[in-house]
Parts: structure tokens; sequence; C-alpha cells
């Protein structure tokens, strides 16, 4: 197996994930490329052999390994693999879906890219009209997928779904269902080896498989970076406050990496109130545990739904005398109508701005917003593909905190 060129490495976009499997497939070309020209512009000073000569025999001894009768392309530059692999997902007038994956992938690693909370219209193969499907649409086109790829011969099928989907399911509190363990045991025993995802609601759940192995990124780095931009982090008089008892691990690593205090929101909810807006709250009583008196707060969290939580909290905070609100969020749903709750917060000047990832696709309508920023992530999955494909290490990936640091020192 070819380190700068992958034959057997493939992407599969299902309806909903394609925007992000095409970022990706983007960032691979980019990495595999970058890899090539490393390699041939070290082993020609190494032996001082023309670098043109080196990417010949570079290419001499890919296309003697490859399965391939003939060449493809120039044999003196780099010839980057295509890495997307045609798939059609129909659905039909019954509420049906069927996948069929359009490329021989015998023996080839898999990597199926759906964006669960993608809340866009998407157009299905055969049909004109763009639909907005659910978590269980999307949920049922990756299942079709999954199947057709194993079914197809695939070597490895791994997941990369940004969001997992029905995370939030994670404990029981009476007759309840344990769904997000639940769904992950379904996966593995579809045959799928490896899920990919990005800022988990809860650790817990991967507890929960036998062989299924979960990586779960980080986006504390891509975040501060977007932030650094607006602010100066190192001498603005910052407190990270963690919005809940819950986001109180992620909050405390901004604190440590930024170096600065970490306060606490403490908040009292009665679960038995089911919250369908950013009007409606389960929040009964909030106390903070720390100060925020004439200070910049930066608060940050896994994913915003309908946001009415994360807007008391704001509320709050500001109330208390917090000078500048700015919060994170890995995951930015914007369910149900949060956006005109976050247009009616920020007017009320309860906020700044939210930094959000592209792991969600979201609609120009929010990505227009002065108060909303994208920091993308489409390169850390990319590099995460890539390392598992090779079977190195993804730890690197997972420790954001010395990248943070350097970053810091720079700015």
């Amino acid at each position: 197996m070819s380190f700068s060129k992958p034959t057997s490495l493939g992407v599969i976009a299902c309806p909903g994930g394609e925007q992000f499997a095409d970022e990706i497939t983007s960032h691979l070309k980019k990495i595999y490329r970058t890899r090539f020209e490393n390699k041939v512009s070290y082993i020609s000073r190494l032996y001082n052999i023309d670098r043109v000569e080196v990417s010949k025999q570079s290419n001499f001894a890919d296309d003697v390994i490859s399965h391939r009768v003939t060449a493809v392309g120039d044999a003196s530059n780099y010839r980057s693999p295509s890495f997307k692999i045609p798939c059609k997902v129909t659905k039909f007038a019954n509420g049906e879906v069927k996948a069929e994956i359009l490329r021989s992938i015998r023996g080839a690693d898999v990597y199926i890219v759906q964006d669960m909370a993608n809340n866009t219209p998407i157009r299905f193969a055969g049909s004109d009209e763009k639909s907005v499907c659910s978590i269980n649409d999307h949920l049922m086109s990756l299942y079709v997928t999954i199947d057709a790829a194993m079914q197809s011969g695939a070597r490895r099928v791994s997941l990369v779904l940004p969001t997992y989907p029905y995370s939030r399911q994670h404990k029981s509190k009476g007759r309840e269902g344990l769904t997000a363990s639940t769904l992950g045991r379904m996966f593995e025993s579809m045959g799928v080896e490896r899920i990919i995802t990005l800022d988990i609601h809860s650790k817990e759940i991967s507890h929960c498989f036998h062989k299924l192995s979960l990586e779960n990124l980080h986006a504390s780095y891509q975040i501060l970076r977007q932030l650094s931009g607006k602010i100066n982090m190192l001498e603005e008089d910052l407190v990270v406050v963690s919005p809940d008892t819950g986001a109180i691990e992620r909050n405390k690593f901004y604190a440590n990496s930024l170096k600065k205090p970490l306060a606490l929101l403490y908040k009292e909810r009665d679960y038995s109130k089911l919250t369908r807006s950013a009007a409606d709250s389960n929040i009964t009583s909030a106390r903070l545990l720390g100060d925020v008196v004439g200070k910049t707060v930066f608060m940050a969290d896994d994913m915003l739904g309908t946001g009415g939580t994360l807007i008391k909290a704001m509320k709050l905070i500001k109330e208390l005398g917090a000078k500048k609100i700015i919060c994170s969020v890995s995951l930015p749903m914007f369910s149900g109508s949060a956006v005109e709750h976050f247009d009616e917060a920020y007017k009320a000047g309860y906020f700044d701005y939210i930094v959000g990832t592209n792991a969600v696709t979201l609609p120009e309508e929010i990505l227009s917003k002065e108060w909303f920023f994208s920091a993308s992530v489409s390169n850390l999955f990319a590099r995460s593909i890539s390392r598992v494909h090779h079977n190195r290490s993804v730890s690197p990936l997972l420790d954001n905190s010395k990248m943070i640091q350097r970053m810091l020192k720079k700015k």
C-alpha cells in the first residue's frame, strides 16, 4: 500500500453528507499531494537525483504494484486518486430508499459520510425536487448505503458521522431506551468497524460496543483559531464559563489551554417539561460559581438544538455583569425557531457572537448572520481518515493542547 498514493481508500457520500464529503475529499487530495512532494524532495536531496526522475521512479513503483494494465496520468507528476466513490441513493414514492454503488469497491477501505443533522433540502437520485430529511431519513439512507458497501465486497467499512445520532439518549432514568448505544450495536452487527465523530455528547456511548472502535475528535483548536481572529485571547480579561455540569470537562480543557479561570453555571431542571423551542426551557433555577463582572466570557458546548438553555445562560451571565459573551458550539444544529430567538438575543445584547463548525451543513441564512462564524473541521476528519487507513495512531489529533499553545504563542 503506497503511503503517498493510496489505491484502496474510498469515500462514499450519503444524501445529506455530500457537501462535507466533498470537503474531506479535497483535503485528502492536498494531504497526499503534499506527502508525495515532500518524499520526492527528500529522496532527491538524499541521493542527489533530479526531482523529475524521482517522481518518475515513484510513479513507476506504484504502477508496477497496481492492478491496472495501463498507467494513468503523466509519469513525471503526482497523479491524485479520485477518492470519491459514486453512489446513487433513490427514494421511492412510498418512502423506501435504495443505495447503488456505481464503481467496484471490492477489497477497498471505505468511509461512508453522513451529516445526520442536515436540515437543508437535498435531492435524491431520479428526482428533480429537493426535500428536507429528518434524522431518521438520514439514518435509513446510511443503513442502505452500509449494506450496499458490504454486499459489494468492501474490505473495511467505517462511518464518518460528525453528529452521532441519538447521542442525548445515552442514560436511562426509569423505563427509557438507551438508543445511542443500541444504534452503535446495530452498526456493529452490520459489519462496521469504526465510527469517526466529533465531540460526542457522552463518552459512555463507546463503552457499549464489543468490537467497533469510536474515534471522538475535538474541534477546540479549530474553534480557537477562528476566535483568535476576533480577539486577543492572551491579553483579554477572559473567564471560561461552563454552561452546565455536563460541559465542565470541555470548558476545563479550554480554561487550562488558555490559562484562564474557570466558572460554573449550575442549573436546576424540570425534566418532565419537554422543550420544543428556545422560548421554552426546563431550567427552574440557576446560579453562578465564579466571577464574571467586567470580563469577557467564553462558553463552550457540544451541540446547539433549540438554544433555549444557552440563551437563558447568556441572559443570566449578562445580568451578572459580563462585558462580552462569546460561545462556541461544535455541532450548531439550530433546530426549530432557534435562529429567530438568537437574532432577538443578539439585538438585546445578550451575546457578541457564536463560533460553530461546518460539521453540520447550514443554510446561507445562518452562515450570513453577523453573530455567527464557522470553523472548518474538514481537514481534521481528512487527516483522521488518512491515519486510520494507514493503521497509524489518531492520538496526535485528539490532544489539541500543544497545537493551541503553539498558535497562541504565534499570535
